[in-house]
Parts: structure tokens; C-alpha cells; sequence
């Protein structure tokens, strides 16, 4: 059995992942990296960690396992500037990944985004890219990189943004050759993300869009 990291537990994917972790008897340990407690109780299984990201000195070597699950993430509204939001969603999670390589963690699985592209105009799409393009570079054995559309399931923290947006991007799934595009549970996420940390060719891969849906088991 497996001892599995994760970081981002308290999001969308993280929660949904976390639950599914701790019901999966592939997974011995989880070892969960926080900033806030996560709610969830097994004393068996579980190793809940406390930690501050911006002092990695102090958590960086229980970093130990077989595999870390990245899905740590921000909006640009809940950090307040976009330095805020990229020193969550890119300076931590490198940082993390990069300690957990040196510590001999042989696979990596993050969740981005479908648009994910270093060179892109926008923001967001670019600081995905700008992670991909690092992550990509680490001496893991294996690094699976999961790229969903727009996301669906209960958030702690309602985004209004996706309130608006997800019943257009429902219909999406109607338009000849749009499927791949229609929106995504973050349970069906997180099984993609498990699934892709058990398979064990080495290597890069990535999924996107319709490659979700099939590593999730939904074709």
C-alpha cells in the first residue's frame, strides 16, 4: 500500500480527492499539508500537518511518500492581487513539488487547467503554464498532469463567477464537437487523479479535457 501527499485539500478537487483517499485501501497513509484543519477524522490513516507555506524549512522534510497530489489553488478575488494569487498557485506548489522530488517522492499529480499555456496574454492561463513548464522539469519518475475545463460540485467557498458561467457551459455538451468541453465534477477530478497516480509507466503525461473524463473511468 501507498503513502499519498496532498496539498489543497480544503478546494473543490482537494476535498472530493482527500475523501476518496482515505476510502481507497491502495492508500495506507495520507498526508495532508494545510493551512486550516480539513474537518475529517481517521486516526489510522490520516496525518494532518498544520503548516505555513512561506516557511518550508519547517515542514519540507515530511515530505515522504510515493506520491504527491497537487491541488492547492486561488482566485484572484480571495487573494486580493495577482501576486497574491501566484505565490499560491505557482511559488507554493513548485516549492512543494521541488522539496518532495529531493526527498525522493517518485510520483507527481497536478491538477491545472485545460488552457494552461506559459505564454498565454491572460493571467491565470499563463501562471498555469509557467507551472506546468517548471513542474515538468523535476526528477520525478512519473508526472501526471491534469488539465479539466470548468469545474462542478460543492465548494466550501462558493465562486460567483462560476455561478454565472456554469449553466452557459452546460450547454456546451450540446454543440457538435464541443464535448470535450462541458464542465466537470471535481469527484470525477479527483478519481482521474488517482488513477493516474497508479498507473505506473514512467514519464510525463497529460490529460486534457476528454482525457479527464476517460482517466475518471466516464467516457
Amino acid at each position: 500500500m501507498k503513502t499519498a501527499l496532498l496539498i489543497g485539500a480544503t478546494g473543490l478537487v482537494g476535498d472530493y480527492l482527500l475523501r476518496q483517499l482515505l476510502s481507497d485501501a491502495r492508500f495506507a497513509t495520507i498526508k495532508v499539508f494545510t493551512r486550516r484543519p480539513t474537518g475529517y477524522q481517521n486516526p489510522s490513516k490520516l496525518e494532518e500537518h498544520l503548516i505555513d507555506f512561506d516557511e518550508p524549512e519547517k515542514w519540507q522534510h515530511l515530505l515522504v511518500g510515493d506520491v504527491l497530489f497537487s491541488a492547492l489553488g486561488t482566485t484572484l478575488h480571495q487573494a486580493g492581487s495577482q501576486s497574491a494569487q501566484y505565490k499560491v498557485d505557482y511559488t507554493y506548489q513548485f516549492r512543494t513539488a521541488e522539496a518532495a522530488a529531493q526527498n525522493g517522492v517518485v510520483t507527481y499529480v497536478l491538477v491545472s487547467a485545460a488552457s494552461a499555456d506559459p505564454d498565454a496574454f491572460v493571467f491565470y492561463t499563463r501562471m498555469k503554464g509557467e507551472l506546468e513548464r517548471s513542474i515538468k522539469r523535476l526528477p520525478f519518475q512519473r508526472i501526471r498532469i491534469i488539465q479539466p475545463g470548468m469545474l462542478t460540485g460543492n465548494r466550501r467557498e462558493p465562486r460567483l463567477a462560476e455561478r454565472i458561467a456554469l449553466p452557459l457551459a452546460a450547454l456546451v455538451a450540446h454543440v457538435p464537437g464541443l464535448a470535450p468541453y462541458r464542465p466537470i465534477h471535481g469527484r470525477e477530478v479527483a478519481q482521474a487523479m488517482i488513477n493516474a497516480a497508479l498507473d505506473e509507466k514512467p514519464g510525463i503525461q497529460i490529460d486534457s479535457l476528454e482525457g479527464v473524463f476517460k482517466r475518471a473511468g466516464n467516457q
